[in-house]
């Protein structure tokens, strides 16, 4: 018996060195290396080099002033990330659809673009399409007391032209490039 245990336990306790702590070594290291900013969170940050952020977790932005993000199931909590589970015809989904989108609505606009009032998949997804944001310009452009069309260059270079998949903008990086062009503060 002893010559099947002591082997298998060897080899046990070899695969959990190897895969338990040499292999994350080494994938962690190598990603250090060559991706040091991604094996790092993505992090954001400011001027000041004070941490915004996640270039992949959307934030919740208050006030006129902002460009607001997509709602988030989990109130952009990384914890509670995933879609509210709402089947469409689930009245809670339609009261809160219907909330977001009165809160949004603005009437020279048109209707609410459907990006502002859906969550994602994963309930913390840090992009718009740049329709989504072009909605938002009149109401950032009257809180900031800056021209639509300064705001629309920030949105053109905020703009990721993904190889694969539509036009998309990181919400967090066009609100700090706006934060630098019209500092809400200084109002």
């Amino acid at each position: 018996m002893t010559a099947y245990v002591r082997p298998a336990l060897s080899l046990i306790l070899l695969m959990t060195v190897v895969t338990g702590a040499l292999y994350p070594l080494a994938v962690t290291g190598i990603a250090q290396v060559a991706f040091p900013k991604q094996a790092n969170g993505s992090l954001v940050r400011d001027d000041r080099g004070e941490v915004r952020g996640s270039a992949l977790i959307a934030q919740e932005f208050k006030g006129d002033g902002w460009f607001q993000s997509r709602p988030s199931a989990g109130a952009y909590a990384t914890v509670a990330s995933s879609a509210s589970n709402l089947s469409p015809s689930n009245p809670a989904l339609a009261e809160r659809v219907k909330t977001d989108a009165a809160a949004q609505y603005q009437a020279q606009q048109g209707p609410v673009p459907q990006a502002l009032l859906t969550t994602s998949g994963s309930g913390l997804d840090p992009h718009l399409p740049p329709e989504a944001i072009a909605y938002q310009l009149p109401r950032v452009a009257a809180a900031r007391q800056v021209s639509e069309e300064r705001l629309q260059v920030l949105v053109n270079d905020a703009t990721l032209r993904p190889l694969i998949g539509p036009p998309v903008v990181n919400v967090l990086a066009l609100n700090q490039a706006l934060e630098r062009l019209a500092p809400l503060a200084a109002r």
